[in-house]
């Protein structure tokens, strides 16, 4: 996703994650686990890699899982190309409103996506919130992309109707246990993201309650995975400080050069957990799988690039550089293969298989 501001290099100022805090509004208690229990399922796991997913015909969450365009032959094509390269693991978005217009569907349909990617191998990282893109949405057809402009079709889940409607805590609160309960101890799922970048799209510290309450959400369930929700911005402290001291293992995001993103690495080991980068790899940005995944794999840091099949999301065009007329950029951004499965570069394919396949 888009960062506004330089990733994560230097939370020194967190209290120790050991002390996880609860809201000043509310008696429920943590339930993070143990260094114990994060050593424990990161020996189960081993090294995840792989990449942010959503099939190369969805522009959004609710295209992906969507019961009129939730598309498995893609989804276990795709996949198929990730299993052949090595990867072991995806992170999938899902969204609120496709749960809310049909929730045993969108649960039947979670499974059957699992059920795909285990047949590959692959292990998943479903998020529940995210704070980037559009801030608004609707059940039913969805946008086609904008020529050219990177996430054009993306959506905040969920956005500034938290702000609007008061009542709309309750539905989130039912999405989420519902969901956590059905897939508590699915052995399929490796992580549970429950806020992609919290404070994103100018929202900051409006975005703490909602963060809050999803942990103690997860909390109230306890799911046999770990709960998370990856540090991203510096500047955004009270957050940063609330996630590390709340998440079972560390995430986090890192879109810099191999020299910044050492020091994240530096920095966050204080912690003694696992560590997996839910993000990485902008190739105008220095971060590419050359220079950046066997600093990860050496440090047995899960790395999960953004993008895997270039497609409706557009996220092969940058950040902040659209492309009007929506001709190939020079330089992809993100994204490992074109939409026929052939790689955008064969040298990075062969080392990413050179790292994982043995």
């Amino acid at each position: 996703m888009k960062n506004i501001a330089f990733f994560i290099v230097a939370i020194l100022f967190f209290t120790s994650c050991s002390s996880p805090k609860k809201s000043n509004n509310t008696e429920t208690k943590s339930a993070k686990w143990t260094q114990e229990q994060a050593q424990a399922w990161q020996q189960k796991h081993g090294w995840l890699r792989g990449s942010n997913f959503n099939p190369s015909t969805a522009i959004n969450q609710l295209e992906t899982w969507q019961a009129e365009s939730f598309d498995t032959v893609t989804i276990d094509r795709e996949l198929g190309w990730a299993q052949n390269i090595g990867m072991n693991c995806m992170r999938v978005y899902l969204h609120h409103v496709a749960w809310e217009v049909d929730k045993d569907g969108f649960k039947n349909r979670m499974a059957k996506y699992l059920e795909i990617a285990d047949n590959h191998g692959i292990k998943t990282i479903f998020v529940f919130f995210d704070d980037c893109w559009n801030p608004t949405y609707q059940a039913g057809k969805q946008p086609d992309p904008k020529p050219g402009v990177h996430n054009s079709g993306w959506v905040r889940d969920p956005g500034d109707l938290i702000f609007q409607d008061s009542t709309l805590v309750n539905t989130l609160e039912a999405y989420v246990k519902d969901v956590l309960t059905t897939f508590k101890d699915d052995q399929r799922i490796a992580i549970w993201d429950l806020y992609n970048e919290p404070g994103n799209s100018k929202y900051g510290n409006k975005s703490m309650p909602l963060l809050q309450k999803v942990f103690e959400w997860g909390w109230e369930v306890r799911p046999s995975q770990p709960l998370s929700s990856g540090v991203w911005k510096l500047s955004l402290s009270e957050l940063n400080k609330f996630q590390v001291e709340n998440s079972d293992i560390i995430t986090y995001h890192n879109y810099e050069s191999p020299e910044k993103h050492q020091a994240a690495i530096d920095t966050l080991k204080r912690y003694n957990l696992p560590l997996v980068c839910t993000e990485y790899m902008a190739r105008r940005n220095n971060s590419l799988f050359t220079n950046i995944m066997p600093i990860l794999k050496e440090n047995n840091i899960g790395a999960i690039n953004w993008g895997l099949v270039a497609g409706k999301s557009n996220t092969k065009y940058a950040w902040d550089e659209p492309i009007a007329d929506g001709s190939e950029p020079s330089l992809w951004f993100h994204e490992i293969f074109h939409p026929d499965g052939t790689p955008y570069k064969q040298e990075e394919v062969d080392l990413i298989k050179n790292l994982t396949i043995e």
